[in-house]
């Protein structure tokens, strides 16, 4: 049998049942628009993520913060001004580090009658803050040694915080209140564009002088420390440095303290997507071979019902394996038509989250292609025992029965 007629009996065939041949193609579609949709949206994710790194010149970044697995858990006393000052001193790796005391769901608003709350994370820092998160100031200016050392309640935002605080602009000079307590704003950084932080909410920064911050949240702690290394090769020794260092300066102590880069971030939001790809792919795989089992069922529903025709077909001298490619080319096209479908609606479903998400999803040729290829793959496991079915039926046995 030609390869086009064998085309052409499958679509024909496959558009005798079209609905049928839709329903079952069901549990495929549901299992490959699972994995589309999942990968789509991790791999965009990434990619943005990535770009943003890149964008904000992060990749000499790094931070320190206490191990929390190891050792005592965090208390007063985890850091201290000194251990910036030593560390700065004593590490040539080391370019920038400034120490962050931090709360999240900080409430800020407007004085009077538009003093709607708005929450947003307070980062109480040092100078250096600016350098280290490459934040470029769009009005005003930043924090200060003066403002630090004297207590000063004063406030920088955040490009979109400020235009949600102010949205007439000019936001310089004016009073905002930080849980309760008054702060004037002395500058605005530019809006930050980052569609990954931006979804998880962080972006929204308000930043004080660590000094202030502490005594909003009434704590002495120093949560992390956030530095930038003089090269991008130099982060791995700038994160050494600053734990050896830590570690000596607070000895018999039980905590501990650990360093992460910028790209270890990263990676490790890789391997978060990676396992939650895997996790979904599972359960796309139950679908697929749920999908797969209709599919066989409904073959072997096919086989039953055009027994004459096979016993026909024999009789006028076709052979064994024309009847099993048939019925294998049927059972492949009901999981590619299943495929094709899923393809669609994973897409749709991606950028339908990554509407809400913020960030693009990425459908990669390959991605689709072994979607397709698990496709065909699941015809051809499932439909390998119908085809072989119908295969083996002799003429004379397939004409007695009708």
């Amino acid at each position: 049998m030609r390869v086009e007629d064998l085309a052409w009996l499958t679509v024909e065939n496959l558009l005798a049942h079209r609905l049928r041949a839709l329903l079952t193609t069901l549990g495929i579609a549901i299992g490959i628009a699972a994995v589309i949709a999942v990968v789509a949206i991790g791999q965009g994710g990434q990619a943005v993520l990535l770009a943003d790194i890149e964008r904000m010149g992060s990749s000499r970044a790094f931070n320190v913060s206490v191990d929390v697995q190891r050792g005592e858990a965090p208390t007063t006393g985890t850091f201290t001004m000194t251990d910036v000052t030593t560390i700065k001193e004593l590490s040539p790796a080391v370019a920038k580090l400034a120490p962050t005391t931090s709360g999240m769901f900080i409430s800020i608003r407007r004085p009077g009658e538009h003093g709607k709350p708005v929450y947003c994370q307070l980062a109480g820092t040092t100078p250096d803050m600016t350098a280290v998160m490459n934040l470029p100031l769009a009005a005003g200016r930043f924090l200060s040694e003066g403002d630090v050392a004297g207590h000063r309640r004063v406030v920088v935002l955040e490009g979109g915080l400020a235009e949600t605080l102010f949205p007439e602009g000019n936001a310089i000079g004016k009073q905002v209140f930080i849980q309760d307590t008054p702060a004037t704003v002395i500058g605005v950084t530019e809006k930050q564009p980052s569609q990954v932080f931006s979804a998880m909410g962080m972006t929204k920064y308000a930043f004080v002088p660590i000094t202030f911050a502490q005594e909003i949240l009434n704590t002495r702690v120093i949560h992390e420390l956030h530095g930038a290394a003089v090269s991008e090769a130099a982060v791995p020794q700038a994160i050494a440095d600053s734990v050896a260092i830590l570690q000596r300066r607070h000895p018999g102590s039980s905590i501990h303290y650990k360093g992460m880069s910028m790209k270890e971030a990263v990676a490790l939001f890789g391997k978060v997507t990676g396992i939650m790809t895997l996790v979904i792919g599972s359960v796309a795989a139950i679908a697929l071979v749920v999908g797969g089992v209709g599919v066989m069922n409904i073959m072997l529903v096919a086989v039953t019902e055009r027994t004459r025709e096979i016993g026909l077909l024999k009789a006028l001298g076709a052979r064994r394996a024309d009847i099993l490619r048939q019925f294998l080319a049927e059972a492949v096209a009901l999981c590619l038509v299943g495929g094709f479908f899923g393809v669609i609606f994973g897409a749709g479903g991606a950028y339908a989250i990554a509407h809400f998400a913020h960030w693009p999803p990425l459908i990669s040729f390959w991605t689709v292609l072994l979607a397709f290829g698990f496709a065909a793959a699941v015809g051809l496991f499932f439909g390998l025992y119908p085809a072989s079915r119908a295969a083996a039926l002799s003429p004379a046995e397939a004409l007695r029965q009708h």
